[in-house]
């Protein structure tokens, strides 16, 4: 059942949700949480038909905000909110109304939005696309116990993750570590199965994947060794390699589906690692509503203490500052001294046991401080 409502104001939309359940024959409320969605007319229909797949799992009441851009300066002046309130077979197993703000009350969503919570219900705020930098600081995500972002939908993902890092606040979470779901636990189980020391991690994946730095910076927080970033042709990530004590254990996912596991001294086994579709994430992201200490953690580690190669040269995302000094005579010298830089504390930066810490050579005037070697990989316990 749908009904269409012009000009209209946050009582009358819960007028219409009353009125709605009652003509369908369930005036009861059974949900469980309210979701909301802020997105763009774009974005609005594939977020929203995930959001109806999730609701079999979660019952929810889904609201969509969704701010419409006036063409004209006097339109701007005119605020109008227009909704669309559905129940039923419409709506999933829950209720869902779509919020289209005009003019100066698309910049006080929050007060739209507040009248129609559920009352003793959590809220889960999530942004498909143009996510703010702060979530916890928008105004919809203050009224949320959990705020839901996609960094792979950026046109900067990897060097978002170091914005959100920053800006860290308990109740944050990413699809883009939601991803990564099955590759933890699957890695997790393999060492499980085998009493080893893990010496080296190498993490190989597609470019601008934000799922395979996180993956990389977990792996080198928690097992507290270097981790290498490598890239493929994908899609997402394809292989993750571990050096143990006792020999390699690779897993191999080359077709986005079927992944193979190989352990030094058993059978190699084949696992299922399918990509998963946004519903999928989304139902797995409702399910626990507290604040994820591990993607925290793993957050905090920073990109910039991983090392990306493709065998040739670093293709990771590059500051302006340092595409500028490429061009300084003497930047491939530097850059020459990193790829051969020895592994171990020397080469994380820090001394070894017994040695002073070496003199910092003099900078030249040609060379600009932002070109300094990039670690081949900090463990996670040393560097806190």
């Amino acid at each position: 059942m749908k009904t269409d409502l012009t000009d209209t104001t946050a009582s009358k939309i819960n007028k219409a949700l009353v009125k709605g359940r009652r003509a369908i024959g369930t005036p009861a409320v059974g949900m469980v949480l309210t979701l909301v969605i802020v997105t763009d007319e774009e974005n609005a229909y594939d977020a929203l038909k995930a959001a109806n797949d999730a609701s079999r799992e979660h019952p929810s009441r889904t609201l969509v905000v969704i701010k419409r851009v006036s063409r004209s300066p006097r339109d701007r002046t005119q605020s109008r909110l227009d909704a669309e309130v559905r129940v039923g077979a419409d709506a999933g197993t829950g209720e869902t109304v779509v919020l289209r703000l005009y003019g100066e009350v698309a910049d006080h969503a929050q007060s739209v939005v507040l009248p129609l919570l559920l009352p003793d219900a959590p809220v889960v705020v999530w942004w498909p696309v143009d996510a703010p930098l702060d979530p916890a600081g928008d105004p919809l995500g203050a009224l949320a116990q959990r705020r839901v972002t996609d960094t792979y939908s950026s046109e900067q993902p990897v060097r978002e993750l170091t914005a959100r890092a920053g800006t860290y606040k308990p109740g944050d979470t990413d699809l883009s570590w939601t991803r990564i779901t099955p590759w933890r636990s699957m890695l997790a189980a393999a060492l499980d199965q085998v009493s080893v020391e893990v010496k080296a991690v190498e993490v190989e994946g597609e470019e601008f994947n934000p799922s395979c730095e996180l993956l990389a910076m977990w792996l080198a927080d928690r097992l507290d060794v270097p981790v290498r970033r490598s890239l493929s042709s994908g899609p997402g990530l394809t292989a993750v390699r571990m050096e143990t004590s006792n020999g390699p254990i690779t897993l191999d996912r080359a077709d986005g589906s079927l992944a193979t596991l190989s352990i030094d001294g058993q059978p190699d086994r084949a696992v299922a690692l399918k990509r998963r579709d946004t519903a999928e994430l989304i139902a797995e992201e409702l399910r626990r509503l507290d604040p994820d200490d591990t993607y925290a953690s793993a957050l905090r580690f920073g990109v910039h203490r991983l090392n990306v190669s493709n065998g040739q040269a670093d293709t990771v995302e590059t500051s302006p500052d340092v595409e500028a000094a490429s061009d300084v005579e003497g930047a491939s010298d530097v850059a020459s001294d990193v790829e051969g830089a020895p592994e171990g504390p020397s080469a994380k930066g820090e001394p070894a046991d017994g040695e002073a810490p070496a003199q910092a050579p003099a900078p030249e005037a040609a060379k600009p401080p932002a070109l300094k070697p990039v670690p081949s990989g900090l463990s996670g316990k040393a560097a806190k």
